[in-house]
Parts: C-alpha cells; structure tokens; sequence
C-alpha cells in the first residue's frame, strides 16, 4: 500500500518494497518500516543521539539485526523444545534456535517478513500481518495489528491486536535495542523493574516451571539502581531474564524506570502485560555500521520487552498464552520519555 507519504526502504528477497514512514508528536520522532513492523530510528526533541539501535540501510537488518525494533510473533520469546498440547492435540513448532528450541515465531516469524500498512497519520501507523496456519508448525490462521502512535508528554504508545481462527498460543512484543545517551553501551544507565522474582531457566534460558525469588539477589531490581552490577566473582550480572509483574494481565500500570545518568534521558515503561524481559544486550555483537557509524558490541542497548511469561503454554502456573477463536488479544504499553 504505497502513497505520498511512504518511502520505499528497501526491497525483500522475494521482491517486495519495504515501506517506511515518518510519525511525530509528544516531542518524538519515528521511523517506522513494514517489514518486521520495525521501529527503525527514534528521536526525542532536545537529545541529539537516536534512542534505538538500528540501521540506516534497510539490507542490513534481514543481514544482522538481532531484532532490532521488531515485533517477533506469533508467539515471542522461547518454547521449550518447541513442543506444546491445545485441547489434547499435540504440535511440534520449528526448532530455530540451536536446534533445541523455538525462538521469536521462527526463522521467518513476523518479525522477519513484511507488513501492510493499514493506516498512516501525522502521529501513528497501523500495521497488520496474518501468520497462516502451518508456518513454522503454528495451527490456525493468526492475524496481528500493531499501532504506533506519538502521543503528548513523550509518550510512545504500542498496542497489538491478535486474532486467530484455532486455538494457538499467541503472544508479540516490542523488541527495540534501547541506548538512551548515545555511548557505546549502557552501563551509564540506571534501571528499577517493579518485580520480585523471574522465572527460573536451564542452560538453554526455557523456564523450569519454578520462580525465583530476588530477595538479595543481583537480579533484583526493585531500587533504581546501575545496570552495571556484578556477580561475586566479579563478571556483569548477564541480564537476559523475564520479570514477573503479575499473574496475569491487568490494567496497564508503570512497572519499569530507565535514566541515563549522562545524558538526563529517562524512559518510563507501562504495561497491560504480566512479564517483561530484561535483556541487556549481552551478546550483541553486529560486524556491519549502524547510526552514525557506531559498531554495536556487548551491552550496546538494552530491551524491556513486554509479554505473557516465556514456555507459557507448557505450564499450567504462568499466565494463560493461548488465544482462542472470537477472543481479541490486546497488548499495550507505554515507552515514556523524558529529559532532564
């Protein structure tokens, strides 16, 4: 759907432009391409440096984008041998992560194919994309909108939609790289997440079904406090966990705080959603320029990414993952900026 206002990005594999738009408002600025429904470059009046990590080009993000500014889906986040049971039917997904888990929706999940712009305005996009039945193992047909907009105070708003037509799990998420100072990791940033345990993971980071409580742990992150903390023997906590924020989805509320201490930027995080996974950006690593010709290494952005808990659908104990016919899945939540 091309018009006056998109900019043709790119081109897919397959042939297909890729479109970017242009969206304002709050005091932010944003890009945003149909493919992955990508929040490609984000900037806020009076802070010179992008907000996000991201390409100026669209060849390198399907190259060596870790996601940056995706929506993964169908279901984000990881399943656990890529198994699941709906209704006492059993279903085995694509194994795309080392051969030994499902990962983000597959290796052409939504984050990684194109979107339709539905709706473009001065200050939001409407994007929509259907994951039919079968890709990557998923049953029924699954149709997600994402809507961006800019609203007043620094606000960037994200809601998604899904429906779907069989029972499937369901469950996307905002998946930008955030840098609020423009320095070449985030240590000078301070973090709270209002959670009190995370969910235990094994070797392959696939939940055991238990939750640990951070009471004296490095992982809690209840006081603002610096994102460079260390382990007892000395290393960087690897954050790459998922808070639980509640046991299920409630009314969105404020359950994160970010600030950079050298730039004065914050970013506030509200959420409808019972999960958000913290990771810091350990194993960024991309060997190609992005803004401005940085090179993105270790810790170079972090992501809050807001969701129903990881492996969901193969624990009776998290929050509900699966999405049945005439249910509407709606996720939202709030990235507030600010500058002091």
């Amino acid at each position: 759907m091309a018009g006056q206002a998109f900019e043709v990005f790119g081109t897919t594999q397959d042939g297909e432009p890729v479109y970017r738009v242009q969206i304002s408002g709050g005091g932010l600025t944003a890009n945003v391409m149909t493919w992955g429904a990508v929040i490609q470059d984000l900037r806020l009046e009076g802070h010179d440096a992008p907000l996000v990590l991201g390409f100026d080009d669209f060849a390198s993000y399907p190259a060596y984008s870790p996601y940056f500014g995706a929506t993964p889906g169908r279901c984000a986040n990881r399943i656990g041998d890529g198994k699941f049971s709906i209704d006492g039917r059993d279903y085995q997904l694509e194994l795309n992560e080392r051969g030994v888990t499902h990962l983000h929706g597959g290796s052409d999940g939504m984050g990684k194919r194109n979107w339709t712009i539905v709706e473009h305005q001065s200050d939001r996009v409407v994007l929509s994309i259907t994951d039919v039945d079968g890709r990557a193992g998923y049953p029924g047909n699954c149709t997600v909108t994402a809507t961006y907009r800019l609203k007043a105070d620094g606000v960037l708003s994200v809601v998604y939609e899904s429906v779907s037509n069989q029972p499937t799990p369901a469950n996307v998420c905002q998946h930008s790289y955030f840098n609020l100072d423009g320095r070449e990791d985030i240590f000078g940033h301070e973090i709270m997440i209002a959670a009190d345990r995370i969910t235990d993971v094994d070797a392959r980071l696939v939940p055991t079904g238990k939750l640990n409580d951070l009471t004296g742990s490095p992982f809690d992150l209840r006081q603002m406090g610096p994102v460079r903390r260390a382990l007892e023997d000395g290393r960087q906590v690897p954050f790459d966990h998922n808070y639980c924020l509640s046991n299920e989805r409630v009314a969105k509320r404020s359950v994160a705080l970010v600030r950079s201490l050298y730039s004065g930027v914050s970013m506030e995080v509200r959420t409808t959603e019972p999960g958000v996974q913290f990771y810091a950006g350990v194993m960024v690593n991309v060997p190609v320029p992005g803004f401005d010709g940085r090179r993105y290494g270790n810790y170079a952005g972090l992501c809050l990414e807001t969701q129903v808990w990881p492996d969901a659908v193969n624990h009776a104990n998290f929050p509900n993952a699966v999405l049945r016919p005439g249910e509407v899945l709606r996720q939202e939540t709030d990235y507030v900026f600010s500058k002091s």
